[in-house]
């Protein structure tokens, strides 16, 4: 039996990021209580698994972390500020949110295809989001929490959107790279994923934003603790991996 030593390490990071995550829930009171940070920061742990979780069963665990991070923490901001109803964020915001998604997406494509395809892949993600703000397209512009999940018809269109416009650039991405034999693979493979991560976040996106602002101070607590204990589980892996003399290559 053995592991890879990049799992292991992922694994590590996951764990002592969960532990850090369940520090700051048992502390909600010091952080301000009901408006200290910890309503987006329920954001943006519960967009970050949701994403992360969709990208990594399609694309892979590396892609999925970055993607997921990168998500959690620029659409958590974003509904934050929705649920707080402040004016429309201007071109610069819009253009700063577009980059740390396509940060992301530009790390874990690389991994997966090499720098050169991350790095096209990350560009046109960052400029094809920028010009979606621009045109109307965001994640808030249906902004309605709810006690159900739901769909509308422009979330399903921005679904689409997406699809086709991350098929393009996985198949451009391709180009660049000199990865030709693949190119049309990679972006239906791309766009397919992002587009059915998109629809189906847009349809929970309702139910998250009602839990994120009607969530007891306890459940937080209790939360914390949970979190806690999954990042001591995963922080030990290393540990019984060396008991049980199981091979790291």
């Amino acid at each position: 039996m053995s592991i890879d030593k990049h799992t292991l390490a992922l694994i590590c990071i996951i764990g002592s990021s969960l532990d850090v995550l369940g520090a700051m829930y048992l502390a909600y009171d010091l952080l301000g209580g009901e408006h200290g940070p910890l309503r987006t920061l329920t954001r943006a742990v519960t967009y970050g698994a949701l994403f992360g979780t969709g990208f990594g069963l399609a694309l892979g665990p590396v892609f999925g972390l970055a993607s997921g991070v990168a998500h959690g923490i620029t659409l958590a901001w974003e509904y934050s500020r929705a649920a707080r109803q402040g004016p429309e964020p201007g071109f610069w915001v819009d253009t700063a949110m577009s980059a740390i998604r396509g940060c992301g997406f530009a790390v874990g494509a690389s991994y997966l295809f090499g720098v050169r395809f991350g790095v096209t892949f990350g560009v046109l993600s960052t400029a094809g989001q920028a010009i979606a703000y621009r045109i109307g397209i965001r994640p808030t512009v249906d902004y309605q929490p709810a006690k159900r999940p739901r769909v509308t018809r422009f979330q399903l269109l921005a679904a689409a959107n997406r699809t086709v416009g991350y098929a393009i650039t996985g198949y451009v991405s391709s180009i660049v790279a000199q990865q030709r034999e693949h190119a049309i693979a990679v972006g239906l493979k791309a766009g397919v994923a992002i587009g059915m991560v998109t629809a189906v976040s847009g349809f929970c996106t309702p139910f998250i934003e009602w839990t994120a602002d009607n969530v007891p101070e306890k459940r937080m607590g209790v939360f914390g603790v949970g979190l806690i204990l999954i990042g001591f589980a995963l922080q030990s892996v290393q540990y019984w991996a060396a008991l049980l003399d199981v091979r790291v290559r």
